[in-house]
C-alpha cells in the first residue's frame, strides 16, 4: 500500500525532460499533483496525460503544479510531452528510486507473466509538503476530473 495521508511526502531528486534537476521541496508552498504513471506513450498513460493536459487551466487557476513519474528516460519524456503538447513537467525515475519510495513500484500480471512496474497512483501534496490524499487503483479517463474535485 502506497503512503499514507497526514504524512510529510517523501523529498527527491529526479531530472526532467528538458534536463533539469527538480526536487519536491522546490514546489513548497503550492499544492502538487504528483503522478506515478507505467509509461510513456502507452493507450492508458496517454489517456491520463491528455486529460491533466486539458484540465491544465483549472489547475493552473487552483494554483496546482503537476509532476508526472515514471521509469521512462528523459528522452523518451521529451518525445511524449512534445507529441501531446503537455504542459506540465515529467519525472524521469530510471531507476525507480523515487517509485519504490512511494511504494507504488509493484509486482504486477500481465499475458500471465509477472514483473514490477509501477502501480498508477497519485498524490495530491499541500503547500506545506503533507500528503493529502492518495488516489490507487487509478481509472485513467476519470483521474484528472476526480483530482480536480479533491483540490
Amino acid at each position: 500500500m502506497p503512503l499514507n495521508e497526514n504524512i510529510p511526502a517523501p523529498d527527491f531528486s529526479l531530472t526532467d525532460e528538458t534536463g533539469v534537476v527538480r526536487k519536491l521541496s522546490d514546489y513548497r508552498g503550492k499544492n502538487v499533483v504528483l503522478y506515478f504513471y507505467p509509461k510513456d506513450d502507452t493507450p492508458g498513460c496517454t489517456t491520463e496525460a491528455c486529460n491533466f493536459r486539458d484540465d491544465y487551466s483549472n489547475y493552473e487557476k487552483a494554483g496546482v503544479t503537476i509532476l508526472g513519474v515514471s521509469p521512462d528516460s528523459v528522452s523518451s519524456h521529451v518525445k511524449f510531452k512534445n507529441k501531446y503538447h503537455l504542459p506540465f513537467t515529467l519525472l524521469a525515475d530510471e531507476n525507480h528510486a523515487v517509485c519504490e519510495m512511494y511504494d507504488v513500484w509493484k509486482l504486477k500480471k500481465m499475458y500471465g507473466k509477472e514483473h514490477f512496474g509501477v502501480a498508477r497512483t497519485t498524490f495530491l501534496i499541500s503547500p506545506d509538503g503533507m500528503i493529502r490524499k492518495v488516489f490507487e487503483n487509478v481509472v485513467p479517463a476519470e483521474h484528472s476530473a476526480e483530482v480536480l474535485a479533491a483540490v
